[in-house]
């Protein structure tokens, strides 16, 4: 398997997902996990654990186990992430609190949560013990970010500084763990696990960042979801918060906290106040600036640049999408 670029390890890594099934009774309790994993999604997790592993090791097939963990614990987030936020769908179709209801999504994402050990005892690592102790320190700050998250909507004085930290903690730090983890089980050296995980957690600032821009900026078709939803919602973004900051009018302040209003007309009124700001080119300077700590990470460690080509040309279309 070695020498494969990330559309190859796409497929492999779909099929492994396709091949997953949970059986047992009562069925309440496994036919929602069974449905969150085939729900789809981009798989972007488990590709970075494959990806990580080629760069130290041939054999990435290895990593395989390990790759379907960390899949399987983001499915677990989700489903814990919906009930919170009360959603209806999840990549076009009904959530599992929706299908069935809140008390069944809970236990089956607690055993979805569960199942994650048992993936990534499948895998025979030797050194089970450093892997899991990364993988739990990830599991813990993820549900840190997702905690600030919560106390930000409710929030009038969030700093930029801690919106940066929250979306480390809630996104990136699992793209630098599913990283550093793919490098673990191929027997990386420890300062090579640590610059792929600090690699993937700029990388993964970066990727939210761009995510953000996009709720206001993308196109709707490309991008997947409704644009300005962040806006409809008062979520603090960095440009809401860097708006918010510069807007010596007080009229984005004012169409924050209306409680009647033109979904429309707010969003965009909002828009137009980020280019007039110009926060919307100050979020890509941020975005480029992570992505480029990311890329210097990377390029320290000690592997051939051909192999490392292969996770760059990943990292550049992962920032390029609906652009």
């Amino acid at each position: 398997m070695g020498g494969l670029d990330y559309q190859e390890i796409i497929s492999i890594v779909q099929h492994e997902i396709e091949q997953t099934s949970y059986k047992g009774y009562p069925t309440e309790l496994y036919e929602p996990m069974n449905y969150m994993i085939q729900l789809g999604g981009k798989r972007l997790r488990p590709v970075t654990t494959l990806l990580a592993a080629q760069l130290f090791s041939e054999e990435v097939s290895k990593a395989l186990p390990a790759a379907k963990a960390i899949e399987v614990f983001h499915n677990f987030t989700l489903i814990h992430d919906d009930i919170m936020d009360k959603a209806p769908l999840r990549r076009g179709k009904e959530t599992v609190h929706e299908k069935w209801d809140d008390n069944i999504a809970i236990l089956s994402g607690d055993t979805l949560l569960i199942e994650v050990y048992n993936h990534f005892l499948e895998g025979n690592y030797k050194n089970i013990a450093e892997i899991l102790k990364v993988f739990n320190q990830i599991a813990i700050e993820v549900c840190e970010g997702q905690q600030l998250d919560m106390n930000f909507e409710k929030r009038e004085d969030v700093t930029i500084d801690e919106y940066i930290n929250m979306i480390r903690l809630k996104t990136s730090v699992l793209v630098g763990g599913a990283f550093k983890i793919g490098a673990l089980v191929a027997n990386a050296s420890e300062s090579d696990a640590t610059l792929i995980y600090e690699f993937g957690e700029n990388l993964g600032i970066a990727f939210q960042l761009k995510d953000d821009y996009l709720d206001c900026f993308g196109d709707p078709e490309k991008f997947g979801k409704q644009v300005g939803g962040d806006i409809l919602s008062n979520k603090k973004t960095f440009m809401m918060l860097k708006a918010l900051e510069m807007d010596t009018t007080g009229e984005l302040k004012k169409s924050i906290y209306q409680n009647e209003f033109n979904a429309k007309k707010k969003i965009d009124f909002v828009k137009s106040l980020y280019k007039k700001l110009k926060v919307d080119e100050l979020a890509f300077d941020l975005m480029e600036a992570y992505y480029r700590k990311a890329i210097q990470s990377l390029n320290k460690i000690e592997s051939p640049q051909f192999s490392k080509n292969k996770i760059i040309q990943f990292a550049e279309d992962l920032m390029q999408r609906a652009s």
